[in-house]
Order: structure tokens, then C-alpha cells, then sequence
């Protein structure tokens, strides 16, 4: 038995209980985790924006130290750190075959299954296939990535979906050059990955844009070299500080109209905007036909940065070791599994960067 967090049914309130995991199954592992970071789909997944089956363990953005291997893996021993990969890739699908590895349809096939029990026996599906809100795991093996030498196993549970996330969003989605400008939406754990990656690419100026006027020292330590507190005014602001022209890039970390709309606003004529947020199907956002063509801007969605986890892992391993990449700056609390539903809140009060479970 383990202590978990449980989703019961899709809005209703985390339930922190014992669990009972079974022992790996073929291709399977158990980890043991060390931590796991509090997303926003998350909060996403609990209040039914995005779908899950439940009753549920949440928490896709974790990492820890392998307990048990199940019949035939190979690649992993007990005693190894991993981080956690929500997404794995089946290497089979149409979007597999085209290199598209982060828009694979079979990537989520894992959360559909029953994967543990509760005390009275009632059956847990793995929200977004790790359930990483849990003392310990048992995922598919192709979820368990080998953590890189020379990172700390806490901090490494960011580097699941955040940092993943907002360094694909920069290198791989938008595609930032050396001298660019960039403006990032949004300064909660994505954002200030982002704004970091958008550092390490060579960014000239880099704007982050939030409700918060506290986040200013946050964005500023990753990178930004502007603050702007989102109003109505947000995108003239930001073509004020880039000689009226906008920047060349603009990042979207909300996932709400208002904002991809500012995003889009802010970004010059020929520009790109990426939108990395997860909104709900009622945030619509409107373009007319003439604005499209005059501008010439590319707007983009931004599925897991773009990224192939397995390939970019050690990338970000290596801006860790160097110093290119602080991973401890995106973490703005260290909770427990009961400080979960109190982060939930944070982020829906657009408080503070991530929060971190640690075990």
C-alpha cells in the first residue's frame, strides 16, 4: 500500500489515501518517486477541460528511483533514477512514422487501462499514464526514461513536462534564432521554462507578459529583460519596447482567447506565435480574413514542446551541468501530497511558478 492523491469523479475534491499497486507486469516498472511537479493540466484533467478516466491518480510530471522491473526489460534495473515520460511514443502510428513523435495516437493508450486499487478495491486508472501524485508507480516501461548523469532526481521531475515543454515550444516549435525577440505569456512553470530556453537560444529581448504583477523578480531571474502586466494594452506595450515593429516571436502559456489573442497582436508582420497553453473548448478566438493575409504571422499549436523526450532529455541535461539551466528556479513551493489541492488554487489565482511535490 501506498499513499496517493485520488481524483473520485471529474470535480470533486483530491482524496489523499492508500492504494494498492501490484507488482510490475511484463514491460512494466515500479518507481519509486522522489517528486513530482503540479501542472496545470493537472487542474486541467481534475475539472474536466480535458478528459481522464477516473476515479484517478493524477500527476504526469515526475521523477524517481526504480523499485522492481517486470519480464523482459531490459534497459532498466532497480536502483536506477528515471524521469517519468507521459507521452510515450508507440513508433508505429502515422505520426510516428513521419517523425512526429509528440503527436502520437497511441501515446495515451496507458491511461485507459486500471493500473492499481484502492483499500476497498475499487479499481485507479493512471492519469496521463504515470500517476506521479503517488508514493510509488508501476508504469509501462517506455514511461521510465534513464535520468542523465550529474542531475539531481527532485529537481529532474521538472524536466518531465515544464521544461520539455517550454524548451520545445522555443527550439523546435518556434524555432527562435540568435537576436531575436521573444515575448512569453504566462509565468507559471511553462512560462519561465520557456523564458529560460528563450535565453539559452540568444534572444536579444525577451518579454513576459502576466496578471501578476508579483511575478516580475521571477521572470526577470529567467531571463526577461521586460515585464508587462497583462491589460487590454498589452500588445502596444510590447511593440513599444521592439521600435513599433512587435516580436518576432511570441509564446502562449495560458491556453485562454484573451491571451493568444495578445500573443498574436504582439508579434510582428511575418512573425510567429506559438500557443503551448491547454485552453477549454469555450475559449474561441477570432481572426478576420484580411488581417490573416496583411500580416503574414504563423500562428502554431504546441504539442509537448514538439519534442521526442528521449532525444531532448539529454539536451536539457547538458544546459543543467553547465549552468544554462537552472532547474530550482521554476520552483517557487516544495509541498507535500495534501498541498496539492491548495496549488490547485494558486494556479487558478495566477500565484507563483511551480509547485513541487517532494516525497
Amino acid at each position: 500500500m501506498v499513499r496517493a492523491a485520488v481524483l473520485p469523479a471529474v470535480g470533486a475534491p483530491l482524496e489523499i489515501t492508500d492504494i494498492e499497486l501490484p507488482d510490475p507486469g511484463p514491460g512494466q516498472v515500479r518507481v519509486r518517486l522522489a517528486a513530482a511537479g503540479v501542472c496545470h493540466s493537472d487542474l486541467s484533467l481534475s475539472n474536466g477541460t480535458m478528459r481522464v478516466p477516473v476515479p484517478a491518480v493524477l500527476g504526469h510530471e515526475g521523477a524517481g528511483t526504480v523499485v522492481a522491473v517486470g519480464e523482459g526489460v531490459t534497459h532498466l534495473a532497480p536502483g536506477d533514477g528515471v524521469v517519468l515520460n507521459w507521452a510515450p511514443a508507440c513508433g508505429r502510428c502515422p505520426a510516428c512514422a513521419r517523425g512526429e513523435v509528440w503527436l502520437c495516437a497511441n501515446a495515451l493508450n496507458g491511461a485507459a487501462a486500471v493500473y492499481a486499487r484502492t483499500a476497498d478495491g475499487t479499481e485507479l486508472y493512471p492519469g496521463l499514464n504515470v500517476a506521479a501524485f503517488a508514493e510509488e508507480t508501476v508504469v509501462a516501461a517506455s514511461c521510465a526514461l534513464p535520468l542523465p548523469p550529474g542531475i539531481p532526481l527532485t529537481d529532474a521531475a521538472l524536466l518531465g513536462c515544464a521544461v520539455l515543454t517550454g524548451y520545445g515550444a522555443v527550439h523546435h516549435s518556434a524555432r527562435v534564432r540568435t537576436g531575436e525577440s521573444v515575448a512569453v505569456f504566462g509565468v507559471g512553470g511553462v512560462g519561465l521554462a520557456t523564458l529560460q530556453s528563450a535565453r539559452i537560444a540568444g534572444a536579444s529581448t525577451i518579454v513576459a507578459v502576466d496578471v501578476s504583477p508579483e511575478k516580475e523578480e521571477l521572470a526577470r531571474a529567467a531571463g526577461a529583460t521586460h515585464y508587462v502586466v497583462a491589460s487590454e494594452d498589452t500588445a502596444r506595450e510590447i511593440r513599444g519596447l521592439t521600435g513599433k515593429q512587435g516580436v518576432d516571436v511570441a509564446v502562449e502559456c495560458v491556453g485562454r482567447a484573451v491571451s493568444i489573442r495578445a500573443a498574436w497582436d504582439s508579434t510582428r508582420r511575418g512573425g510567429r506565435t506559438t500557443v503551448v497553453g491547454i485552453g477549454g473548448k469555450d475559449q474561441q478566438v477570432t481572426f478576420n480574413a484580411l488581417e490573416i493575409f496583411h500580416w503574414g504571422r504563423t500562428l502554431s499549436g504546441c504539442v509537448y514542446g514538439d519534442c521526442d523526450p528521449a532525444a531532448d532529455l539529454p539536451v536539457l541535461a547538458e544546459h543543467v551541468r553547465a549552468g544554462r539551466l537552472d532547474l530550482s528556479a521554476l520552483v517557487t513551493e516544495r509541498i507535500a501530497l495534501d498541498g496539492i489541492p491548495a496549488a490547485f488554487e494558486n494556479m487558478l489565482a495566477g500565484k507563483g511558478g511551480r509547485a513541487l511535490v517532494v516525497f
